[in-house]
């Protein structure tokens, strides 16, 4: 068997990328660099004439030749590029042999993956709240919410402690003890502000909060977990088995937060994930894209002995809904293992024209002195 094409597909701020074989077998897997996904797009394409003709089996020779071969440190287009083409060549494997991806991984560790459901947004405490109340009666045991109050870089530094401790406070009391809260902070703190808020934070038992600063520096995170005394979680923003190596060693954390189109696709998650098991950290991927890198995660989690929850955002409706055939499910809220031969989806290449491609943009806030928000 040898890979006889490549394909991008640009669907609404997702970047699919299909590989075909020779035998007619054909693979899906996402890109998700959704800053510049029209540069993921690129390094796709550029690495066409290096992987046709060679044979889609030996997924890890693959995966380490588009890595080296321009001795560059991946950077976030190339990396999802690579993580994209490999959940696509785990997904032909899969087919090829009959077999879900999981099958694969050594089999099941668990019969279903938790989600912790993202459908709780900032806003007032009593919006949170109801939102809060509303992923209760869904059947959810877990849900991630940015615990900032609106514009917050506008605020004086008691009002942003002060605002963020309500809402996470407001949560806690609608959901009760039995439910688990993960704390985003999407890296809006600085780390005097991260310490102060944990504190305050921690009574309310929070199940991670996750980048709480900026991930500038592995040494930074390291210095500010030391006076963390609730769960961290960190590495949305991270590719390659190198660097969370380094977390795992360093900052101490307990939860690796990997995306599968970000961090090197499913060859890198399961040996990231490796490398989380030996340190007893858990693994709680980034997944607020699109359905094929849901899909992808779905497999991994059901196979990694560490994997605990995978996020969820609503994909019933939309393009998330649309674009592929089998979609994912969720029951009583646990994502349903699929016994597909591959990751479980298919692309709907009728569905997929309905929804143009639309560049996400998101600028950093500017605080009253001009200054940008985000330090």
């Amino acid at each position: 068997m040898k890979i006889q094409n490549i394909e991008t597909f640009l669907v609404e701020r997702f970047v699919i990328v299909r590989v075909t074989t020779d035998t007619g077998i054909q693979g899906i897997g996402e890109a998700t660099f959704w800053a510049m996904p029209k540069a993921s797009e690129a390094a796709v394409t550029a690495f066409k004439d290096d992987l046709i003709g060679m044979d889609p089996a030996n997924v890890d020779f693959i995966w380490n030749y588009l890595h080296r071969k321009y001795s560059f440190r991946g950077g976030g287009a190339i990396a999802a590029a690579i993580s994209a083409i490999d959940v696509a060549l785990w997904d032909i494997k899969g087919k090829r042999l009959q077999v879900p991806v999981w099958d694969l991984l050594g089999g099941k560790s668990r019969q279903k993956v938790r989600a912790i459901t993202m459908q709780v947004s900032a806003g007032t405490p009593d919006e949170v709240s109801l939102q809060a109340k509303n992923a209760v009666a869904q059947g959810f045991t877990a849900l991630k919410f940015t615990s900032l109050p609106e514009e917050w870089w506008l605020k004086s530094y008691p009002e942003m402690i002060r605002g963020s401790l309500g809402l996470l406070e407001a949560v806690r009391e609608t959901v009760g003890w039995d439910f688990d809260i993960g704390v985003e902070i999407h890296r809006n703190m600085l780390p005097s502000d991260a310490m102060v808020f944990a504190e305050g934070a921690s009574k309310y038992l929070p199940y991670f909060i996750e980048d709480p600063i900026a991930p500038d520096s592995v040494l930074a995170m390291a210095d500010l977990s030391e006076k963390l005394n609730v769960p961290l979680a960190v590495g949305e923003r991270n590719s390659g088995i190198w660097e969370f190596r380094e977390y795992a060693q360093l900052t101490k954390c307990h939860f690796f937060k990997p995306d599968v189109g970000l961090a090197g696709g499913i060859t890198g998650l399961k040996k990231i994930a490796a490398i989380a098991e030996s340190y007893h950290i858990r693994v709680a991927p980034h997944n607020f894209l699109g359905p094929v890198a849901t899909a992808a995660c779905i497999q991994l989690g059901i196979a990694a002995p560490n994997w605990d929850v995978l996020e969820f955002s609503d994909e019933t409706v939309g393009a998330r809904r649309a674009i592929v055939k089998n979609p994912n499910r969720i029951e009583d809220g646990y994502f349903v293992t699929s016994e597909a031969p591959g990751i479980g989806v298919e692309l709907d290449e009728v569905a997929i024209k309905e929804y143009p491609f639309e560049q996400q943009g998101f600028p950093p806030p500017i605080r009253p002195d001009g200054s940008i928000g985000l330090r």
